[in-house]
């Protein structure tokens, strides 16, 4: 394919997921079909998800030469409860979810992801989702703007980027959103990143409304899941990280009542078992060959 694709913590993944001939796997997010690939070539049947029609598009491509043994439909992993029964995904023998943005989509041209590119501020994951990020900038109240910025970015200097956002609105351009950002903020207000990589980091989540979406993905998962099946999970952020970690662990708990009480009355009985204590992360040679994988944390858990 046109695109040089290098799936991160590949060898990883794979080796969590302990592929086996017949396997039945799920890919939540098949991007270009790297992870998918490596779980075929292993003797897995796979069943890929992935919201963006473009990456499904060319995934189809790369791993045609699997036949019947990859089914690939455009949906997201939100759906994954009524997907994986559609296509007779269920119970499963693993789940893959890799998540956060593609580098087919921070380098595609009209997609607006990237501050790097010139591009309309649109930031959807599928064309079909209704709110675009220019909808964001140039209609939210700046309270609302600068919550966005702080709770999906971490952005400290919240508050004056969205004041300054609301000050030269409207905006329509990547180009356009990067110099408010950079001019509110100063050159140096990334603290070693460019400046305007968290205010797109969290305008693209809100736009795709990623942490609701994958709590509810990870939980699907987990009743998707036979006896024994591992579900494993490559973020690259704090908050997805984040949100990982706490679903993991809650699952792994049996009681969840309030410890003042004296007897437990909630029933809760653990569904997995953590077999990551702290996450897998990239050797040295992956992230100088893949840079974009500095971030990325493995989680791996496995159906009780």
């Amino acid at each position: 394919m046109a695109m040089i694709h290098q799936p991160v913590l590949l060898r990883e993944a794979v080796a969590a997921l302990r592929v086996r001939a017949g396997g039945r796997y799920v890919d939540c997010t098949v991007g270009l079909g790297g992870h998918s690939e490596a779980i075929l070539e292993a003797g897995g049947t796979v069943l890929g998800l992935d919201a963006d029609p473009n990456a499904l598009a060319l995934a189809g491509e790369r791993l045609a030469r699997f036949g019947d043994r990859v089914t690939l439909v455009n949906a997201n992993f939100g759906d994954l409860e009524a997907v994986a029964p559609e296509h007779s995904f269920a119970p499963v023998d693993g789940v893959l979810f890799d998540l956060g943005v593609s580098s087919l989509q921070l380098s595609a041209g009209g997609r607006g992801f990237s501050f790097q590119y010139p591009a309309p501020l649109d930031m959807r994951f599928s064309p079909a989702q209704p709110t675009t990020a220019a909808d964001l900038v140039n209609t939210l109240p700046e309270h609302e703007l600068a919550a966005i910025l702080r709770d999906y970015g971490e952005e400290r200097y919240s508050r004056r980027i969205a004041r300054a956002i609301v000050a030269h609105r409207p905006l329509s351009t990547t180009s356009e959103l990067a110099q408010v950002v950079v001019e509110a903020i100063g050159p140096g207000g990334g603290g070693g990143i460019h400046p305007a990589t968290r205010t797109f980091q969290a305008l693209r989540i809100a736009v795709n409304a990623e942490l609701t979406v994958l709590e509810a993905g990870l939980t699907q998962a987990i009743a998707l899941l036979a006896p024994g099946g591992r579900l494993a999970v490559i973020s690259f952020h704090s908050l997805e990280d984040r949100i990982v970690k706490t679903i993991f662990q809650h699952e792994a708990r049996g009681c969840i009542c309030p410890p003042r009480l004296p007897v437990c009355v909630c029933g809760h009985q653990p569904r997995l078992e953590i077999l990551t204590r702290k996450p897998m992360v990239p050797s040295e040679e992956e992230v100088a060959a893949n840079p974009r994988s500095r971030s990325a944390k493995l989680r791996v858990a496995q159906r009780r």
